[in-house]
């Protein structure tokens, strides 16, 4: 199949396991679809090629009417909605499945993620600043960022100055991943390394 699929699991944490040859291989494991496909997109009537997925069951309740309509052709109330862009029309229709089955053992991946979230953070921290001089006549300023300005032209600190700030909590893209091991009867997929984003923390894991 020409597509890149993907598919959207949940983060469940880090352990190790034991290839043929007694290596040890430190993996994450991620709870991966089943994904309902919830809406195909096509050239002539949306301008490109997609397909919309779901993933995690939701309550009636907790669905607004509009929502409940749009998932009413898949059958499956989710909580997550995702979309894949794909370069021609998709094999797959309304109301089917995506599961691991699509992934295989030593497949190269990309996950993308939420980093977690660090709170406010300090410019050595942030941005690996190497911090004031530890010497004679430097009171309290060990940490600082030092001088931030442009002097009297322009008068101003450019945007996008790297500075203290919100560290984490951010969309991050982790690329050639590799798939140790795939089980379908259980949902799983087994990723050597580690991946962005807390435990239970939703993922993408996408075919490269």
């Amino acid at each position: 199949m020409a597509e890149k699929l993907a598919i959207i699991g949940r983060k469940l944490g880090m352990t190790r396991i034991f290839d043929i040859d007694g290596t040890v291989l430190p993996v994450t494991v991620v709870e991966a679809g089943p994904c309902p496909v919830v809406q195909v997109k096509n050239q002539e009537k949306d301008g490109y090629h997609a397909l919309q997925i779901g993933f995690g069951e939701a309550k009636e309740n907790r669905l607004n009417k509009a929502l409940k309509g749009h998932l009413a052709k898949s059958g499956k109330l989710c909580r997550t909605l995702r979309e894949i862009r794909l370069q021609g029309p998709s094999e797959y229709e309304v109301g089917q499945d995506i599961t691991v089955d699509i992934f295989q053992r030593g497949d190269f991946i990309t996950v993308v993620g939420r980093s977690i979230g660090k709170g406010y953070a300090g410019v050595m921290k942030r941005w690996n600043f190497r911090g004031a001089p530890d010497s004679h006549g430097a009171e309290k300023v060990h940490r600082q960022g030092g001088s931030t300005g442009c002097h009297t032209f322009p008068g101003r600190v450019f945007k996008n100055k790297r500075m203290a700030g919100h560290l984490g909590d951010e969309r991050v893209s982790v690329v050639d991943l590799q798939i140790v091991e795939v089980r379908p009867e259980d949902n799983l997929i087994l990723i050597k390394g580690s991946i962005p984003g807390p435990k239970g923390g939703l993922v993408m894991v996408k075919k490269q």
